[in-house]
């Protein structure tokens, strides 16, 4: 038995509904029972119960059990009658066709229809020359209650569960519940309290009810707490969930980035999603025949199909980079056709906005840094590792004296501060940088290093045609959606853009 100091305790921390509720509390005592004698509205009994159980003063026993209830033509046909009993007093006079029966017996459409049915499947009227006629089986039913007349009188009466109906009324609630809003189902839930042995030394313990329930401006200013007692609150007890409005997950984590980012002194770059095939191939080196240029990997606009080129002089460098004989390269030794280069599509990477910026700026901008993050998108195969839209996160840092040690370091730094403290490179090939390198972080949550890096120093034959010189450009592309996946611990990389209601309530907060 729970000592003075514990009981003293508990009622400091009692709410007043708790407060309310607990003399009216017996052995075992029913919540119907409760509502009845407390003066409480349900919902405050249901709070203060669950309350009350938390603190192990009693112990409450729920069962839910389904019943069924008149619906409103239930009601309505309980009062004035059946409509098949309806057409059965019109047809014991005369016959009638289905127009002047609807008319005579003041139904709808679908209750004539309905009762037309149900009567000759009874074998209780004939039709005739689209007429319908009562028959002798017709007219000994007139004299009889219905089995379905006598359910409906009895659910009026009577608190009913589907498995409690006799045999007899078993086919009339089948063939009620097919029809329109005769009968309905509804689950109660029935609460049968217990009390337990705190409980019951509670019960016989004084109860006050002059405790301080907060603390407000005006109570400390006049100090009116003093002399009082402010009731203790249960900081271990359970409290429902509550789901706030919040940004989507994946924006939570693409904020976050920017945020790291220009933490490190990096402006971002903006551009459009669509561009031409100057930008996003051939300011970059990549050379008019390679794969991922062709239909299988990249999205062509049918219209408009073509773009413009930008100024004469950027179109003409980048055209001899590629046919070579300059910038010291032997390029790639082929003809450069300036309409493929104008050919619309949805940018493959984030990199086509490293290219715009590169030929934006003048010698006086140096050294500069930027950033973006944003979608791309790639005719790939969708799986659990792979995408046809996704986000990419660049970065360019244009310096005469950045080198390969630095680029390894952003990298690093940017993973550490996403929250990968683990980091790998390995050398790679690219078409617009060398030396190249690929990366990958460890994610501790599935034990798996997951590939995210891409990333190099850019080719002369990429930077001279847009700068007009050749200085060192750290560039990179992070596979930014594989972060957030191992970050919020998704399995699928689809799980980020599925849109599941439970799961964007329940997925915590992006906080590092």
């Amino acid at each position: 038995m729970p000592g003075d100091s514990s009981i003293k305790n508990l009622v400091n921390s009692l709410h007043p509904l708790e407060r309310k509720l607990i003399p009216f509390l017996k052995d075992t005592i029913t919540l119907d029972l409760l509502k009845s004698t407390s003066n409480m509205q349900e919902i405050e009994i249901i709070r203060a119960l669950q309350w009350l159980e938390n603190k192990e003063v009693l112990k409450i026993d729920k069962k839910e059990r389904e019943i069924l209830k008149l619906d409103e033509n239930g009601e309505k046909y309980l009062k004035t009658q059946l409509p098949e009993r309806k057409i059965l007093d019109c047809l014991k006079s005369k016959s009638f066709s289905f127009k002047d029966l609807k008319e005579h017996s003041k139904l709808d459409n679908d209750e004539v229809t309905v009762s037309i049915g149900i009567l000759k499947t009874q074998k209780a009227i004939n039709s005739v020359k689209n007429e319908f006629k009562i028959n002798e089986k017709g007219k000994e039913l007139l004299e009889k209650e219905f089995e379905e007349e006598k359910l409906l009188k009895r659910l009026s009466r009577e608190i009913l569960e589907p498995n409690s109906v006799n045999i007899n009324e078993r086919g009339a609630l089948k063939e009620l519940r097919r029809r329109k809003n005769i009968i309905k189902t509804e689950i109660i839930k029935e609460f049968h309290i217990e009390l337990l042995p705190l409980g019951k030394k509670l019960l016989q313990t004084k109860i006050r009810n002059d405790f301080i329930e907060g603390i407000t401006p005006e109570l400390l200013k006049e100090k009116g707490w003093k002399g009082k007692d402010i009731r203790r609150y249960d900081v271990k007890i359970n409290v429902p969930r509550i789901y706030p409005a919040k940004r989507h997950f994946v924006n939570q984590a693409i904020d976050y980035a920017k945020r790291v980012w220009m933490d490190m002194g990096f402006k971002e770059m903006q551009g459009k999603i669509v561009q031409n095939c100057f930008w996003d191939f051939d300011a970059l080196f990549v050379p008019q025949d390679h794969p991922a240029r062709e239909m299988q990997d990249t999205y062509f606009l049918k219209d408009p199909q073509y773009g413009k080129l930008p100024n004469k002089k950027i179109v003409e460098n980048v055209k001899k980079a590629h046919e070579g004989g300059s910038y010291g390269s032997k390029g790639w030794g082929y003809k450069w056709d300036p309409k493929e280069a104008t050919k619309l599509m949805l940018r493959t990477h984030t990199t086509v906005l490293s290219a715009r910026t590169i030929a934006s700026l003048k010698e006086s901008d140096l050294p500069a840094k930027f950033f973006a993050i944003g979608k791309n998108f790639r005719n790939e195969a969708v799986d659990a590792n792979h995408a046809f839209e996704f986000n990419q996160t660049e970065g360019i840092v244009i310096d005469p004296n950045a080198n390969f040690r630095n680029l390894l370091g952003y990298l690093k730094s940017f993973a550490n501060k996403m929250g990968y403290d683990k980091v790998r490179f390995r050398p790679a090939y690219f078409p617009y940088t060398e030396p190249s390198v690929e990366g990958d972080i460890y994610d501790s949550m599935s034990g798996k290093w997951i590939e995210v890096f891409a990333a190099g120093i850019f080719r002369p034959e990429v930077v001279r045609p847009l700068l007009g010189k050749d200085v060192s450009v750290l560039a990179w592309g992070p596979g930014f959606d594989r972060m957030i996946k191992g970050a919020y611990n998704l399995k699928d990389l689809r799980d980020l853009y599925k849109n599941d209601l439970k799961q964007l309530k329940e997925i915590k907060y992006w906080m590092k």
